[in-house]
C-alpha cells in the first residue's frame, strides 16, 4: 500500500487555517453563493484547495482537498475548482509562495467591469500602497491588471504568465468576475487582499464623485 504523498497532519493544519480565514471573508460578503476559491501550499509538489461548489461560509476540513502543482486531484474523487490552474501556476513559478486567495466582492466585480476595457486599474499616491510587499512609500504607482474573463483556463493562465514576466505583482482582476491575490503565507495574502479591496473601493468612490 502506497504511503500518502504529503503530510496529513500539515494538511489538517492548513485546512483549519483556510476554513477560519474564508469564513471571515464570507461573513464580509466577498464569497457570494458558492463562488471563490482558496488554497495554501502543502509542500513543493502539492497544495490544499477548496473543493468546487462548496458554500464558503460553512466550510469544514472536509471541504479542503489536495491537488498537485499541475492542478490534478490527489487522493480524492472530489473536483477541485475549475480555476485551480490559476493557483498552481503561481506555486510552480514562486517556490516561496504559500497562499492564493480568490474572492468576488461587489467592489471587485464592479471595478472589473468598469476598468476591463482599459486592461488595468491604476492605484497611485495612496498610503496603503505600503501594504504590498516591496512598496515602502506612498509615492508610487501600482497597476492592478484586469484580464478578460474566459472558461479556457490554460489560455487565461498564459495571460497571467505574461503579466508576471513583465514585473512583480500581487494580484489581478478578471472582468465580470473577481480578484486574485497572493502572498508568502496566509497573513501576507490577506494583507494584500484587504489592501486591494480598500483601494478598489476608494477608486470606485472617486469615480462616482467625479461623474
Amino acid at each position: 500500500m502506497n504511503a500518502t504523498p504529503y503530510d496529513p497532519a500539515r494538511l489538517q493544519a492548513l485546512a483549519d487555517d483556510i476554513v477560519l480565514n474564508v469564513r471571515e471573508l464570507a461573513a464580509a460578503g466577498w464569497t457570494p453563493a458558492t463562488s471563490s476559491n482558496f488554497s495554501m501550499r502543502l509542500d513543493q509538489r502539492h497544495a490544499a484547495i477548496t473543493i468546487s461548489g462548496r458554500d464558503k461560509g460553512r466550510l469544514t476540513r472536509e471541504d479542503i482537498m489536495v491537488v498537485d502543482v499541475d492542478g490534478r486531484a490527489v487522493g480524492s474523487d472530489h473536483r477541485p475548482s475549475a480555476e485551480t490552474l490559476l493557483h498552481t501556476q503561481l506555486y510552480r513559478r514562486f517556490p516561496e509562495l504559500g497562499c492564493v486567495l480568490h474572492t468576488h466582492s461587489r467592489n471587485q466585480t464592479v471595478a472589473s467591469r468598469l476598468f476591463g476595457s482599459a486592461g488595468r486599474m491604476r492605484l497611485e499616491g495612496y498610503e496603503l500602497l505600503k501594504a504590498f510587499s516591496g512598496h515602502t512609500t506612498h509615492e508610487t504607482t501600482l497597476d492592478l491588471p484586469v484580464l478578460p474573463n474566459s472558461q479556457d483556463m490554460p489560455a487565461l493562465a498564459a495571460q497571467v504568465e505574461a503579466l508576471l514576466d513583465a514585473g512583480p505583482m500581487w494580484g489581478y482582476l478578471i472582468d465580470g468576475h473577481g480578484l486574485y491575490a497572493w502572498g508568502r503565507d496566509m497573513a501576507e495574502a490577506r494583507r494584500h487582499l484587504d489592501a486591494f479591496e480598500f483601494l478598489i473601493g476608494c477608486e470606485l468612490d472617486l469615480h462616482r464623485l467625479r461623474s
